[in-house]
């Protein structure tokens, strides 16, 4: 049976973070809980940025900001809009619900004086009020016009828009005009507690009106604003994106005059950081480190004037380091083969040491070192929780009972072999970036397996684990091996250690690795979506509406009329009934503390299937210039880039 993984995809929720880094397709804030609710501070959300009130902030200026790539379209409901388009749109178009410090959507007030379901039978109504002073560049009100078009693009019942998803907005019954122009009456044919995450960002209504605007008009440029700044000059070549100042904004005035995008390869960020070429960049460990040293105090008179010109430059910079809204994992794919069997997947899971890989990446970048528990919600969010005891921790004699359990015998007179070399320290990203974490250890070889499963003391994993080769295990004459895939590029390193010391914690209990290294390029198109793998080692974004977005990563697959398998998003192809029906009531439960506590029971049972274990959240390191202003590691918050700009 083949695989089709994109079908009408519900999801809104950028796909995989891969081997390089990038997030992929779709906007990662266009899912969010409800409607905003207020709440206390909650424990665990980390943020990092450089805060200053905005009367300390210079009304002028030009900061250059590094990003990976220039946008292939700025279209972000597009399949090939990117973290850069996402960027774009954060601040060049009306965002109508922005992200707190720890995840929760709220009203923006630039654009809604209020927003809120007023009806829920016979049918939920939303009603915007929007911002009297709210326009489009050209002058145009912004409007039910615009809603509407948006609406009919994304909604799902026309092939000529190419649409990444049209999540939310396939449940809507009617978009129009309420008591007056500036307000917006959303009815809806079926109940959708994710309403909030909706007509983010928001696009004028010629943008949408027809394929051929949504498709192309939007491809290498963005004619129109209704943000803080608008899209101006664009250099391919030099691989620049230049933002100014809107003129018709009613909120707060920018305190920049540019705001430049610039693309730069991360391990030339450091560099161009010393030298002036950038002002805010996320940057690699090895740069957080070069940026530390730099920055230490000289232990003898004169030492600053023998410094290279690259090291003195770096002096005036600072890191910001926060847990990323991002989590790693590691992937089983179920639809054929020994891992087929949940017995075996769980064996896996309660093989390898989570709390040892948590601290192993964020422990030396001095973030908190603990294993994320849950698939739907990150730490610092509302309602997280860890539902990893439906699992099981980590225990190598349960992973070798539930082996036996499943028929995995252990054999002998196995002959020896060597192991693949070890990688580097690296972290994992899709049309996303690399999983940047502690530097690479030098590559060596893992002792030769001498028949008794043993391996010399002085040479046990340093991970916690017990180390060595355990007798490998047989089944109705076939092997244990499993192919573990991972990306070959630099930037991969520290993903590839990673998945050297899980592949180690699996010789433990008898099961091999087969780790195959593949081109980044590759690795998520030709082999995590196609399902040419066993395990594999990929990052999703946390969402503030895991309703609607953690669904199709975790739906069980359908078959479709041609004969091929409907995976969406699922690159397990491991899922339930019982899972489909916990987020399909989550995502119609109107009460935001029920719809909650549905997606958290879909978490357990998601758990339970042993198919995506949750390693940890992503570290993200974040330099700037000393004088920079309101930018930094922002965690789960939303830069609010009118307030970024240089101090005074």
């Amino acid at each position: 049976m083949s695989i089709r993984t994109h079908s009408r995809s519900r999801s809104r929720r950028p796909a995989a973070l891969l081997a390089a880094g990038l997030l992929l397709p779709l906007p990662v804030l266009a899912g969010c809980g409800g409607g905003g609710a207020e709440g206390g501070e909650l424990p665990g959300a980390t943020q990092d940025i450089a805060a200053a009130p905005r009367s300390k902030v210079a009304d002028k200026g030009s900061l250059t900001w590094a990003v990976d790539a220039l946008p292939a379209t700025y279209n972000v409901f597009q399949s090939d809009a990117d973290a850069t388009a996402q960027r774009v749109a954060a601040a060049v178009l009306p965002t109508l619900f922005t992200l707190d410090a720890h995840g929760r959507p709220r009203r923006n007030p630039d654009y809604l004086a209020s927003a809120g379901v007023v009806r829920r039978e016979p049918r939920q109504v939303v009603l915007y009020r929007l911002d009297p002073r709210a326009v489009w560049s050209d002058g145009t009100p912004v409007g039910a016009a615009d809603f509407e078009a948006q609406w009919k693009a994304l909604r799902g019942k026309d092939s000529a828009f190419w649409t990444a998803g049209n999540a939310g907005y396939d449940r809507i019954e009617r978009v129009e005009r309420g008591a007056d122009a500036h307000e917006v009456k959303i009815t809806f044919a079926k109940p959708y507690a994710d309403w909030a995450g909706l007509f983010t960002p928001l696009y004028p209504r010629a943008a949408m009106a027809t394929g051929n605007a949504f498709n192309d008009s939007m491809r290498k440029n963005l004619a129109f604003s209704a943000g803080p700044f608008q899209v101006a000059e664009r250099d391919d070549a030099r691989g620049t994106l230049a933002l100014v100042r809107n003129p018709r904004w009613w909120g707060d005035r920018a305190k920049l005059d540019r705001l430049v995008l610039r693309a730069v390869p991360r391990e030339e960020r450091a560099d161009a950081l010393a030298n002036g070429g950038l002002d805010v960049a996320e940057i690699t460990p090895a740069a957080a480190d070069r940026i530390a040293k730099a920055n230490q105090p000289p232990r003898h008179r004169g030492d600053d004037a023998n410094k290279p010109a690259a090291a003195a430059g770096l002096r005036g910079l600072a890191v910001h380091r926060a847990l990323e809204p991002a989590y790693t994992q590691l992937a089983l794919n179920g639809a054929s083969g020994p891992l087929s069997d949940e017995r075996v997947r769980r064996a896996v899971a309660r093989a390898i040491d989570r709390k040892a890989l948590a601290e192993y990446v964020l422990a030396p970048l001095g973030l908190p070192a603990e294993p994320l528990g849950s698939h739907v919600l990150v730490a610092g969010q509302p309602g997280y929780e860890d539902n990893s005891d439906a699992l099981g921790s980590a225990d190598p004699g349960a992973a070798r009972d539930l082996l036996a359990d499943a028929g995995w015998k252990e054999g002998k007179g196995e002959p020896p072999r060597s192991r693949p070399a070890r990688a580097g320290a690296g972290r994992p990203a899709p049309a996303a970036r690399p999983d940047d974490k502690p530097e690479p250890r030098a590559p060596e070889e893992l002792p030769e397996f001498d028949g008794d499963g043993q391996v010399p003391e002085d040479d046990k994993d340093t991970d916690g684990g017990k180390g060595g080769l355990a007798p490998v295990r047989f089944k109705d004459g076939k092997k244990l091996a499993l192919r573990f895939v991972l990306p070959k590029g630099a930037g991969a390193e520290p993903l590839r250690e990673v998945g050297a010391r899980i592949a180690r914690r699996l010789d433990a209990v008898g099961i091999r690795t087969e780790i195959v290294k593949v081109e980044d390029a590759g690795f998520f198109k030709d082999h995590i979506a196609s399902g040419d793998f066993d395990l594999a080692l990929y990052s999703w974004p946390a969402s503030a509406f895991p309703a609607t977005d953690a669904r199709p990563i975790f739906a069980k697959p359908q078959p479709a009329a041609d004969g091929s398998l409907q995976v969406e998003q699922n690159y397990t192809r491991v899922g339930t009934d019982q899972i489909d029906r916990l987020f399909d009531q989550a995502s119609t439960e109107l009460d935001a503390d029920a719809s909650r506590d549905l997606v958290l029971r879909a978490d357990a049972r998601i758990w339970a299937a042993a198919a995506a274990i949750p390693l940890y959240q992503r570290p993200e390191l974040v330099a700037t210039r000393r004088t920079v202003a309101n930018a930094g590691a922002f965690g789960l918050a939303s830069p609010r880039y009118q307030d970024v700009g240089f101090l005074r």
